[in-house]
């Protein structure tokens, strides 16, 4: 190779370095039609027919809307962008894949009005590898599955970061038939923050609901609201919060209702020697779950009530494992 050929090459690999993972387009908003075509300038009058091509043209935080019903496929997500599905958007996961997988940094990223299926083949529906913000509003995610014991698959929305603070919404949202949890917070490692509101979100026929769970990392605050939610019908837990040694979890589950899972509220013990998860439970129904209504194996109790839900009607025991903590005045 000659010199000159060289140096070509150095700036090319140079300049690939340099740029962006989503080289941003013009527009600030841009669409997806059934009758769409991705050549398209996926203006209004001129629909793309993919998430991808859309993406692909508009503005750093700009906007994808669906024009119409329509299967519109999987998409990868590096910049803040909002892509708005209207309530009839559909994006089937590619076998042993993800519908939506997420490497946003520090933006933020608004779902909305999406059906995303795993069809039985797909490992995740969202996946959060990096982002600043998370909403996830008015969203279908299902029939996901488990890649052997895995649990980074088979989820309908998985949030995995290892820096940063992820601020996540999560709102009138439905996750069901998924092999592993409907909606998990699971971070790689590091020490990551998180404040995260799950509202208005049925979690249903999964293994499990709804779990934070930060086993993984070294440190990190992590915040979350569960409220007004039922986590229902999962073959293993309803609601579960875990943390680690050295990373720290407050919860509160406020009208909330757990029935037939086999738990339906855990609040896990000391990980590692560490300090255990704390939650608040609240205003919630807790009924009809094959072993127990709520476990809590946190020393000392770190589970706190004001004595206002209705804990009844489980198989084993409605509380097993440590009292709850009731030492709270009425506020």
């Amino acid at each position: 190779m000659s010199r000159i050929a060289r140096s070509l090459a150095v700036l090319t690999a140079t300049l690939a370095l340099a740029l962006p993972a989503h080289a941003a387009g013009s527009l600030t908003r841009t669409f997806v039609s059934s009758a769409g075509v991705d050549s398209n300038p996926c203006t209004i009058t001129a629909p793309c027919a993919s998430f991808a091509a859309a993406y692909a043209a508009v503005q750093v935080n700009g906007i994808v809307a669906a024009l119409d019903p329509g299967k519109y496929g999987p998409l990868t997500i590096t910049t803040g962008v909002t892509i708005n599905g209207n309530g009839w958007s559909a994006i089937t996961a590619p076998a042993s894949g993800t519908g939506i997988t997420i490497n946003a940094s520090t933006a933020n990223v608004a779902l909305i009005g999406l059906e995303i299926d795993g069809a039985g083949a797909g490992y995740n529906g969202i996946m959060v590898n990096s982002a600043g913000g998370l909403t996830v509003t008015n969203c279908t995610l299902q029939n996901f599955v488990i890649n052997g014991s895995d649990t980074t698959t088979g989820n309908g929305i998985l949030m995995q970061p290892s820096s940063g603070t992820l601020n996540f919404t999560i709102t009138g949202t439905t996750a069901s038939n998924n092999n592993y949890a409907g909606v998990y917070y699971f971070p790689a490692g590091g020490s990551p923050n998180a404040n995260g509101v799950i509202d208005h979100v049925m979690a249903n026929a999964d293994t499990n609901g709804i779990i934070i769970n930060t086993a993984n990392t070294s440190g990190g605050t992590t915040v979350v609201a569960v409220s007004n939610s039922i986590a229902s019908n999962n073959s293993s837990g309803g609601v579960v919060d875990q943390n680690s040694a050295s990373s720290t979890i407050k919860m509160s589950v406020d009208n909330v209702t757990a029935s037939g899972n086999v738990v339906g509220v855990n609040a896990n013990g000391i990980n590692a020697g560490g300090a255990s998860a704390s939650m608040l439970l609240g205003r919630s129904v807790i009924v009809g779950n094959s072993d127990y209504g709520v476990l809590n194996t946190t020393t000392p109790s770190t589970l706190y009530t004001y004595q206002d839900n209705r804990i009844n009607l489980n198989g084993i025991t409605d509380i097993q494992g440590t009292p709850l903590n009731t030492t709270f005045p009425k506020q």
